[in-house]
């Protein structure tokens, strides 16, 4: 088993929807950004490539390719869940905070899991998905923008645990502990 880490950020921009994890926020302005700005699929996206060591988001889906531009990010997201199993990887769990002043995502929190959790083919359960304020301040408690973090868990398919051991590196703990 591996963990990734994945951030993402993005400045509010009036005249695009607001899309995070998937869910639209109505009467709030969206994000700015090369595809559709949803942060939260950016952020896991970072994470679950980093866990499986398969680089990130830019890597795969780079700003200025026309092929991305305004791209549906939870497609992305479904996408770097394939390239996953064709690498035996699968997820375990995924952890996700979202910082902003508003929208407040607590109220839409098993929602985003719901979603979240079909894309990357875990049970809602194994989703997490929390909202915090940056206390006004700095550039989010301005409410210029949102700042998204997360962690994810990835396991190898077949049970094994991902991990390699080369010439010198074997434990020097016995077997029975």
């Amino acid at each position: 088993m591996r963990v990734g880490t994945g951030y993402d950020s993005h400045r509010f921009d009036p005249a695009r929807p607001l899309l995070l994890g998937g869910l639209h926020f109505p009467d709030h302005p969206g994000l700015s950004g090369f595809s559709d700005g949803d942060a939260v699929a950016h952020a896991v996206i970072d994470a679950l490539l980093g866990a499986a060591g398969l680089g990130d988001i830019g890597t795969h889906f780079p700003p200025g390719d026309e092929r991305w531009r305004g791209a549906d990010s939870m497609e992305l997201l479904s996408r770097v869940v394939a390239m996953l199993h064709a690498a035996d990887w699968r997820v375990g769990n995924v952890d996700v905070t979202v910082i902003c002043e508003s929208p407040r995502i607590g109220v839409r929190a098993g929602e985003m899991r719901r979603l979240l959790g079909e894309r990357v083919d875990v049970a809602p359960e194994a989703v997490s998905v929390k909202g915090k304020s940056n206390e006004r301040m700095g550039w989010i408690g301005r409410g210029e923008g949102i700042a998204v973090h997360a962690v994810a868990l990835v396991v190898r398919r077949d049970g094994g645990t991902g991990g390699r051991r080369g010439p010198g590196t074997e434990s020097t703990t016995p077997a029975n502990g």
